[in-house]
C-alpha cells in the first residue's frame, strides 16, 4: 500500500467536540456529598495535559456527572478511561477509597442536535446556488441517506456505553470543483466503503462542489482525527494517491441533546 498522503502532525483542524460523562461508585458505595477542597483543580490540570478540559460538573453522593471538551486526538474511550482512572486516584490520594463501576455513559454533545444536523447535512444541495441543474442533479445523486442507520441507539461495550456522532467536512485542496458525474460518484461510494471498513456507522453524506459533508457513529476506540485521516487517504487512494483534500478538516460531535439541555 502506498503510504499515507495525510499525516496527523500536518494537519490543521477546526473542531467543536463535547462530551457528557457520567459514573457511579460500585457497589452500592457512596461518595462524599462534595469533592474534596482542590481535588476538581487537581483533576483539571491532568485532564488538560490528556486533551480534556472539564467544563462543567455535578457531584453528589451517588454519582459524578461531568462536561468535557477535547482536542481531536482524544477517542472516547480514552476520554472515559482517563475521567474514571484520574478520579479515583485523585480520590485514593484524599484518602477516600472510593471504586466506581463499570457502567459509566459517554455521549456526544454540540450546539445543535443530531437531527438538526442530519437535516443540514440532507439538504446541502438542494439549498445550493446552482447555475447548472444538470451539475445539480449530478451532486444529488451522488448524496446518501441510509434510513437504517439509528445513531440514537449507544454503542455497548464491556466497559460502558457511547454515543459517539460526528459531523465531518472535508474541503477539497485549493477548492478543486468536484466533477459530479465521475468524481461525486467515486466520493460518496467510497465513503460507504470506508466506513463499513472501519465499522463507522455512515448515516448521510453530502458531496458539495469543492467540499464533502459526513454524518456518522464512529468507533469509539477512534479518535475524531483517526476517523479525518482514514477518509481523507481512503478517498485520496480512490481518487488516484492524489492530494484532493486540504490538509484540515472539520470535526464536532453531536447528538441528541445540545449544551444548552445538558446545563
Amino acid at each position: 500500500m502506498p503510504a499515507p498522503l495525510y499525516l496527523a502532525h500536518n494537519l490543521n483542524p477546526a473542531y467543536l467536540l463535547r462530551y457528557s460523562w457520567a459514573a457511579f461508585p460500585a457497589n452500592g458505595a457512596r461518595l462524599p456529598a462534595h469533592p474534596p477542597d482542590g481535588l476538581l483543580d487537581l483533576l483539571s490540570s491532568s485532564w488538560e495535559a490528556d486533551g480534556i478540559r472539564l467544563l462543567e460538573h455535578r457531584w453528589d453522593a451517588q454519582r459524578v456527572q461531568a462536561t468535557f471538551s477535547t482536542t481531536p486526538r482524544v477517542a472516547p474511550d480514552f476520554l472515559a478511561a482517563r475521567a474514571k482512572g484520574r478520579l479515583q486516584h485523585a480520590l485514593r490520594q484524599a484518602g477516600i477509597g472510593a471504586s466506581f463501576a463499570r457502567n459509566f455513559s459517554v455521549r456526544a454533545i454540540g450546539n445543535n442536535t443530531r437531527e438538526t444536523v442530519g437535516r443540514y447535512v440532507h439538504d446541502q444541495v438542494q439549498r445550493g446556488d446552482f447555475a447548472d441543474p444538470k451539475y445539480r442533479e449530478g451532486l444529488k445523486l451522488a448524496g446518501w441517506t441510509n434510513p437504517e442507520i439509528d445513531l440514537r441507539q449507544p454503542i455497548e461495550t464491556a466497559r460502558g456505553r457511547y454515543w459517539y456522532v460526528l459531523h465531518l467536512v472535508l474541503v477539497t485542496s485549493d477548492r478543486y470543483r468536484i466533477d459530479a458525474e465521475t468524481t461525486a460518484r467515486v466520493v460518496s461510494e467510497g465513503c460507504r466503503a470506508v466506513a463499513a471498513k472501519h465499522c463507522y456507522q455512515l448515516s448521510c453524506v453530502a458531496v458539495m462542489p469543492d467540499h464533502l459533508h459526513l454524518v456518522l457513529q464512529g468507533a469509539p476506540a477512534d479518535s475524531p482525527e483517526k476517523i479525518a485521516l482514514c477518509f481523507q487517504n481512503n478517498l485520496a487512494w480512490l481518487l488516484g494517491q492524489v492530494r484532493v483534500w486540504e490538509s484540515n478538516y472539520y470535526a464536532g460531535t453531536t447528538g441528541e441533546y445540545t449544551m444548552h439541555a445538558v446545563r
